[in-house]
């Protein structure tokens, strides 16, 4: 599979999440998790609309 992509997993609670791997093939993002798969997906759909849009806030100084 080709980077960057989403990869949804199931946890030991059987709830879902995502990782957000970057084109290294390192995790960048990981979710929230999710009581359903399509409330993972759509959480997949926030990130790749919102992060389009997304400002920077620097609080390191």
């Amino acid at each position: 599979m080709a980077f960057p992509k989403f990869v949804i997993s199931k946890s030991r609670n059987n709830q879902f999440y995502f990782n957000l791997f970057a084109s290294n093939g390192k995790v960048i993002a990981t979710s929230e998790m999710y009581v359903s798969r399509q409330g993972c997906e759509n959480g997949i759909s926030a990130v790749k609309r919102d992060a389009l849009v997304a400002g920077v806030e620097d609080t390191t100084s």
